[in-house]
């Protein structure tokens, strides 16, 4: 069965198409035009071992905040099509990172309520031109349209690149644990019958 999802979005702001494959080997191909965040999807596709294809155009001459919001939206829309009906799925995740002083640590459920915990006390700066608070908005968007319940937390550290940076890579081991097909699980891992 292949686990893979091709999402095309398309609006006045932005122009988005993402091709996402779970059981994937870390490969990415990343055109954002904002050069932050490729380096923070090529991350998530490399530590999560997913293969990940972005090609977006969006009006970054404004900012980056439609930008990254929509590839957000389009992320967790490409994760839930792929994941289909959820079967055999471990569903939870948790993966801890630490990057020279920083510890980040990410935990996901995917149970198909969707929940943010951001516990990131980043200053407002920019990292070049990249807008850090933009890191929330595009975990919003993920955790909204993927239907998961995420918990983002940087225990401390001083440098705003080194816990973006250690968000990012924890959120792919989170995923990639939380996405494993385990084969004792009958179903879905959930009383309910549902995810």
């Amino acid at each position: 069965m292949s686990r893979k999802a091709t999402i095309e979005r398309v609006t006045k702001e932005t122009q988005i198409k993402l091709t996402l494959e779970i059981d994937g080997a870390g490969e990415a191909k990343i055109c954002t035009s904002v050069p932050f965040l490729d380096h923070m999807l090529d991350l998530f596709a490399r530590h999560g071992l997913f293969n990940l294809q972005v090609d977006a155009r969006g009006d970054i001459d404004i900012d980056f905040h439609h930008t990254v919001e929509d590839i957000g939206i389009v992320l967790g829309q490409a994760l839930k099509e792929a994941l289909g009906d959820k079967k055999g799925i471990r569903r939870y995740g948790q993966a801890s990172v630490p990057m020279d002083e920083t510890l980040a640590s990410v935990a996901v459920d995917i149970s198909g309520r969707p929940y943010l915990v951001y516990h990131v006390a980043l200053p407002k700066v920019k990292i070049g031109e990249f807008d850090v608070e933009l890191v929330r908005e595009f975990f919003q968007a993920v955790v909204n349209n993927l239907g998961a319940n995420i918990h983002v937390n940087v225990m401390y550290g001083d440098n705003v690149h080194h816990m973006v940076e250690a968000c990012f890579k924890a959120f792919a081991r989170a995923m990639d644990q939380a996405t494993q097909v385990d084969p004792r699980i009958v179903g879905v891992m959930s009383t309910k019958g549902k995810l």
